[in-house]
């Protein structure tokens, strides 16, 4: 059986009023979001700031890196491809 491939990004920056439905909302315009997660700090249940989404296919994962600049919620987003 073939591995399949994983199309998976790390978001930086994220604003702390981003959860995890929004960050899926937002890079669902790209293509379909299969999951996106933020990171949340388990002593104080804040977001730390970053998450990951992952894409059902690769054009969705092309789309939203080819893009110069995301920005959510005035903050410019650092994005880039996720180690496995």
């Amino acid at each position: 059986m073939a591995a399949r491939a994983i199309h998976k990004l790390f978001v930086g920056n994220l604003p702390w009023t981003i959860g995890s439905r929004e960050l899926k909302a937002y890079f669902s315009e790209f293509g379909h979001v299969v999951s996106a997660t933020v990171v949340f700090d388990r002593n104080t249940g804040l977001s730390r700031g970053y998450g990951f989404v992952l894409f059902g296919t690769r054009g969705g994962y092309d789309s939203a890196t080819n893009r110069q600049t995301h920005t959510l919620e005035g903050n410019t987003l650092s994005v880039q491809p996720a180690g496995n």
